[in-house]
Order: C-alpha cells, then sequence, then structure tokens
C-alpha cells in the first residue's frame, strides 16, 4: 500500500486529540512528513514526539515542500483559505477542517486553485462519515414523507471535556501581533460575508461557522437545502440560536447553543408517518464515544424501538480513510468546496431571519 506523505498545518488541540494519533495509527496509509506552527515551542516538542524533521512557522514554506502528497490545514479559521491556497498552488491534495472559510469570496478561490492545479480539496465534515450516519442515509430511502425534523447542538464548552480527558500543548510564545492580527481578519472576512452587524448577529454568525457547520452540512446530506429560513431568532450576546427552516412538505426545528455542562448533546431526528431516525452523536474530543442510530418504528399493532453502533471506529479515522481512496484512487470528496458553499448560504439565510427581527 503506498503511504501519503502529509504535512499539517496548525497544532492545536484538534490536531493533538485527533488528527496526529489517528495518522499515526493509520501508519500504513500515512506518513507525517511535515508539521507548521506559528508557535515554535509547540512545533519543537510535537516535531520530536512524531519524529517529524520538517518543521515549519510558515505554512507556505510547508506548502513548498517537494516531497509531499496532501496538507491538512488544521490552523485557525481566518488563516485557512490562505494556507490552503498555498498548498493547492503546489499541487498539494488538501484537507481543511470545517468551517473552511468565513465567507464566499475565499471559497471562491479555494474552488479556482483547486480546479487550476488538478488536485482535491476536501472539508473535514467527520460527522457525515460516522457510520451511524451513513446507515441513517440509507434508512431514510424507508421512512417513506418526512412529516417533521430536529437538528440540535447543545454542548458545554469543549474545554470542560479536553481538561478531564486530554493533555493538550500550549505555549505563550506566539507574537502579540499576530494574535491582534487574526481578530482583525476575523472580522474582515465576516464583514465580507454579512456587511456591518450588531455584535450579537457577528457573535452569532461565528457559532454557525464554528459549531454548526458540522450540524447543517449533516441536515443538507439527510434532507437537501431547505426553501427558506421561516424566523429565526439569537440571545445571550449570539450564543443561543434556534430558527426554523421550511422543506418541501414540511418544516424542520434547529436549536444551538453552548453553556457550561460537561456534556455533548448533539442529534439530527426525522420523523415519518410510521418511523423516525435519530443519529446521536457525542464529544468528538473522546475518541471512540460512539456515534449511534434509534429507530423507531410502528409496524401493524407493534411498536418498536432499537439502537445501532455499527461499529466503535471513531468517525475522524474512517474520514481520513475515505481521504486516502481520494488522493490514491483520484476520487471526488463528497464534501468538496462546493458543498460547503450551501452552508454558508444557509448561514445567510439565518442571519438575514435575525437582522429581520433585530
Amino acid at each position: 500500500m503506498r503511504r501519503l506523505k502529509v504535512g499539517l498545518v496548525g497544532l492545536g488541540e484538534v490536531a493533538q486529540i485527533t488528527h496526529l494519533p489517528i495518522l499515526e495509527n493509520l501508519s500504513d496509509r500515512y506518513e507525517i512528513a511535515a508539521l507548521c506552527d506559528i508557535s515554535p515551542s509547540l512545533l519543537e516538542l510535537l516535531g520530536r514526539k512524531y519524529r517529524v524533521a520538517n518543521l515549519y512557522t510558515d505554512a507556505k514554506r510547508l506548502a513548498e515542500q517537494a516531497d509531499l502528497d496532501a496538507v491538512f490545514v488544521l490552523n485557525s479559521d481566518e488563516y485557512h483559505a490562505e494556507s490552503a491556497i498555498h498548498a493547492l498552488k503546489n499541487r498539494k491534495h488538501v484537507l481543511i477542517e470545517k468551517p473552511m472559510t468565513l465567507n464566499e469570496a475565499d471559497a471562491d478561490a479555494i474552488i479556482r486553485a483547486r480546479d487550476e492545479a488538478g488536485v482535491q480539496a476536501m472539508v473535514g465534515y467527520m460527522r457525515r462519515f460516522a457510520p451511524a450516519f451513513t446507515e441513517a442515509l440509507e434508512e431514510m430511502k424507508t421512512i417513506g414523507p418526512v412529516q417533521y425534523a430536529r437538528i440540535r447542538d447543545i454542548i458545554g464548552q469543549n474545554r470542560l471535556i479536553i481538561e478531564q480527558s486530554s493533555t493538550v500543548h500550549r505555549f505563550s510564545d506566539i507574537p502579540k501581533e499576530a494574535v491582534s492580527e487574526r481578530w482583525a481578519r476575523r472580522a474582515a472576512m465576516i464583514k465580507e460575508a454579512i456587511g456591518d452587524v450588531p455584535q450579537d448577529i457577528y457573535n452569532a454568525y461565528g457559532l454557525l461557522c464554528g459549531l454548526n457547520s458540522h450540524d447543517i452540512s449533516a441536515m443538507r446530506e439527510l434532507l437537501g437545502m431547505p426553501k427558506r429560513v421561516v424566523s429565526a431568532a439569537q440571545w445571550n450576546g449570539g450564543g443561543y440560536i434556534t430558527a426554523i427552516f421550511e422543506f418541501d412538505g414540511y418544516y424542520a426545528t434547529f436549536e444551538t447553543g453552548v453553556d457550561d455542562q460537561r456534556r455533548f448533546d448533539a442529534h439530527l431526528e426525522v420523523y415519518g408517518k410510521t418511523k423516525s431516525l435519530m443519529v446521536q452523536y457525542d464529544t468528538p474530543y473522546i475518541r471512540h464515544m460512539p456515534t449511534t442510530l434509534k429507530i423507531r418504528e410502528t409496524i401493524g399493532d407493534e411498536y418498536h424501538e432499537s439502537v445501532k453502533r455499527p461499529t466503535l471506529k471513531d468517525p475522524y479515522t474512517v474520514e481520513l480513510e475515505y481521504f486516502y481512496d481520494v488522493v490514491t484512487r483520484g476520487l471526488t470528496p463528497k464534501t468538496t468546496p462546493e458543498d460547503y458553499k450551501n452552508d454558508l448560504a444557509i448561514f445567510k439565510m439565518i442571519i438575514d431571519a435575525l437582522l429581520q427581527r433585530a
């Protein structure tokens, strides 16, 4: 089996908890051949741990490393487009963590760079690779006309899970000007997407792009694109959002928020007349916390409930196995940049509904 040489840009908590350990576990498919981070201390530590000699503080220099097959873009959202485009222009396949970009202009720039280079770009929507979710896609064929759907993501802050389950290395050697530049860049990108808006609407857009890109993306694959957002509300400074989506023949409710409870409740539930499906996710920061599919069905006089856990293989592992096939077999991934633009369109629909209410 051919091993792909990969470089990682951004060595924060997602890289440390998931990507690096999984790439090491998939050593028959991948070789970690380069690392990049703005923190020299973190870069040195993880370079030693994973026995990587090619270390960079500049993503552009990593992208220019000639022997790399692919680049994983795992850094802060504001730098996804820039880092991905550098890699694509150097003819590297790219896996970009969600949210791919904060606005449509950057998404289009990634698409152009990918097409000019003739390589693949895939968005890291691991929830759509969870085996329970892919089984739900098959079960949808048997549910009949949808009557109603719910999309929910109410979680505790990530740090509440991470501090009890993982060791994440962080250092204070990041230049102060880089921190301020990041926030200025973020503000400009969000302004490009939704214009000048009140701070709570700005915060709500950040929540949608970050946490809820998972929920909206999975909703689309399960149900398709909604026709419109009927109404939406936000409160607690944009920290909680609810919306009603209109689909053909039914409506769906969406609810999200972040609090200080040490739990993670994210699920999609679809109701037919005599059958319903619920995909229940747990925190991705503890690997092998299973995603399950709950099926409720009435057949004649009998009511049935079942819970399926297809495997303990975590969605990130399935996603990286899939990405390997994308690169080595020339497949077009299902989570393309074009696919991601549909999420940006829905975020904008929600923001427009919030602004109408403001």
